[in-house]
């Protein structure tokens, strides 16, 4: 053990790693598949919410009324939110398997 000082997010993690054994959660590190699998998911994502961007603005930049912008970026914000979740479903049963 070393005398120096531990650091205010060193001690929040030892707390948190504690909490966690005795709720009986294991810490299981990702296997290099794993961390591809995430990583790719992750891409997609990007890719996706940058594609539906582009679309919206470009659908945006063709309407005046203030309504239909409105609904416009609804819509937008409803698939953004769909796109996480996806991302985060698919991240959560990578690391389950």
């Amino acid at each position: 053990m070393s005398d120096k000082p531990k650091s205010s997010l060193e001690l929040v993690m030892e707390r948190l790693r504690k909490k966690d054994a005795e709720a009986g959660i294991e810490d299981k590190p990702l296997t290099d598949q794993q961390r591809e699998a995430i990583a790719e998911a992750r891409s997609v994502h990007e890719s996706k919410v940058a594609e539906r961007r582009i679309m919206h603005q470009s659908a945006v930049n063709s309407v005046f009324d203030p309504a239909e912008i409105a609904a416009r970026e609804d819509e937008l914000r409803r698939d953004l939110e769909r796109f996480a979740s996806e991302r985060d479903a698919k991240i959560k049963s990578i690391r389950e398997s």
